[in-house]
């Protein structure tokens, strides 16, 4: 599994495999907390674009931005290190987007987070989506919620997406075979369209 431990305001270090061009994917966590079901979802699904192609990640909690994030009522007023964090969203190669289901939807400090983005930054840019939820009613969330938040920004949303109910996980460790599977087949068919979209690189 991918170390999980946030540092600084919710960032986790960015990590580069050897060798080859790598994807800059930066992941947006909407969970409460950075031990969750959320980020275990999250570190398979790393884990497992990893074996296919080389990236470097890093994490972005957002209930961990503090004050300077929680406060702003507009990107304006956000301190250094918040606008530096949101520039990371910004400028990654892939953005892998990851949230709890709350009410049937996602958090509002997740939505907050994108409403300092700016407007134009995602237009094209790869959007992977992942939710988790208490059951598997909540598996729209990922159609119904996410997809047409990323539409507003003209974002390129990854036509797969995944999503865990509670009963995949032992504590925060996904363990559903049947989850892992649909991961693998999933990033496999789309590989091809992130490394391109991302990089501009093809295996021609």
């Amino acid at each position: 599994m991918s170390a999980t431990t946030a540092v600084g305001v919710g960032i986790e270090p960015a990590t580069r495999p050897s060798g080859g061009r790598a994807l800059r994917v930066v992941v947006v966590n909407g969970s409460p907390s950075v031990e969750s079901k959320t980020v275990g979802l999250v570190d398979v699904v790393l884990d497992t674009l990893r074996t296919m192609v080389p990236i470097e990640s890093s994490r972005i909690d957002v209930y961990s931005l503090g004050p300077g994030f929680a406060q702003a009522t507009e990107r304006a007023e956000v301190t250094p290190d918040v606008e530096a964090t949101i520039r990371r969203v910004e400028e990654a190669d892939l953005l892998l987007a990851a949230a709890p289901v709350f009410r049937g939807s996602y958090p509002g400090m997740f939505k907050h987070f994108f409403d300092l983005v700016d407007q134009y930054a995602l237009t094209n840019k790869p959007v992977l989506l992942a939710a988790t939820g208490g059951t598997d009613r909540h598996a729209l969330v990922l159609e119904h919620a996410l997809r047409p938040l990323f539409a507003f920004f003209q974002a390129l949303t990854v036509p797969v997406a995944f999503y865990a109910s509670a009963g995949d996980f032992d504590g925060t460790t996904l363990l559903n075979p049947r989850v892992h599977g649909r991961i693998e087949v999933g990033l496999t068919d789309v590989v091809d369209l992130l490394r391109t979209r991302a990089t501009g690189v093809t295996d021609d």
